[in-house]
């Protein structure tokens, strides 16, 4: 089993792990977990250090962790809700997490949160034990998971933060973010920044204060005062997120974001945008002629799924508008979904 100069494998060792593979009794994305063991054995071959395995390994154990306690609910509309630790219960702020997850867990929703004290509990309390699961930090100060995730031992503990934040936004359709001191404000400015730049899907995302409450429109005023003069963003990337008070608008906003529109693929350079209800053709044309400067190349099509879709027998049964979308302009994706939300031809509540 030698190796050359660049530290690949050799093909014996391929060969090798697919008879493993085979043996173990998988029969699914077999490429893909023969990928995951020759990067172990490429790490081994990189010499790498044992701090840099021990990095790995951990967080692969801990990514396998979490999507098993979140494999059962695969189907079920997930909101992560961020917030203080610190939080106490006597707290408006406290209240309004706890309501609002109780109002999303009545629409049908799985209330997500980091499992600790504060916020996280409120909003495992008000969404009840069963409508609850938990990533939890292991930290010297919060060692164990609020009673509310802990009953059911819906909840998985991470040792790192990136996996943590990982599967808290992955397995989410939604997000309100509570103000909160260093880690909800990194916890929302990443959530800002996938949607930025395309590396997440459209969500919505709500920023919910307490009643009169001024902490996050406090944080629009920072925005339009100083990043947006400076260039640093653009003109619009704050029109994503919905600042509230109102719990009513906060559930309102989550919901209504997928009351027409579904899902998205892309297939190559074409976005696939899967729907609940077919346009009809002078919506599609009113959509070109507002949305028109997103496309690239083409216009914005309704048409039925793609061959690779239907070689998947991915949704087949839902209408799709497709089109190829500038990649400059992901971040203003959501404003096309919006659009399609309010279509006369769309679902109504």
């Amino acid at each position: 089993m030698g190796q050359s100069d660049t530290g690949t494998i050799s093909h014996t060792v391929t060969e090798e792990l697919r008879a493993t593979i085979a043996a173990a009794g998988i029969t699914e994305n077999e490429d893909l977990i023969a990928r995951i063991l020759a990067t172990g054995i490429g790490l081994g071959l990189d010499h790498a250090d044992r701090l840099d395995l021990k990095i790995a390994s951990s967080a692969l154990t801990e990514m396998r962790a979490a999507f098993r306690l979140f494999a059962p609910y695969e189907d079920v509309p997930k909101v992560t809700i961020f917030g203080s630790a610190r939080t106490l219960p006597e707290d408006a702020l406290y209240r309004q997490a706890s309501d609002v997850a109780a109002a999303l867990a009545q629409h049908g929703w799985m209330v997500v949160t980091g499992a600790g004290p504060g916020i996280m509990q409120a909003a495992a309390e008000g969404a009840g034990p069963h409508n609850s699961l938990g990533v939890s930090i292991r930290l010297p100060f919060e060692e164990k998971p609020n009673a509310i995730v802990g009953e059911n031992a819906r909840n998985v503990a991470m040792k790192y933060f990136f996996t943590r934040k990982l599967m808290l936004v992955k397995e989410s359709s939604g997000f309100v973010c509570v103000p909160g001191g260093f880690g909800t404000l990194d916890e929302m400015f990443e959530l800002l920044t996938l949607q930025q730049t395309g590396k997440a899907d459209p969500t919505p995302i709500v920023l919910l204060d307490a009643p009169g409450g001024t902490f996050w429109s406090g944080l629009r005023r920072f925005i339009d005062d100083h990043l947006r003069p400076g260039g640093v963003i653009s003109d619009g990337d704050f029109d994503r997120v919905l600042v509230t008070d109102s719990v009513t608008e906060a559930v309102e906003e989550l919901s209504g974001f997928y009351r027409n529109y579904s899902s998205l693929r892309w297939v190559g350079k074409r976005l696939v945008l899967r729907l609940k209800a077919e346009p009809t053709d002078a919506e599609v044309e009113a959509l070109n002629a507002a949305f028109g400067d997103l496309v690239i190349e083409g216009a914005i099509e309704r048409r039925g799924p793609l061959r690779v879709e239907v070689e998947d027998e991915d949704q087949l049964e839902l209408p799709r508008l497709v089109l190829r979308l500038n990649q400059f302009r992901v971040g203003e994706l959501h404003r096309l979904i919006r659009a399609i939300n309010a279509l006369p031809s769309a679902p109504q509540d």
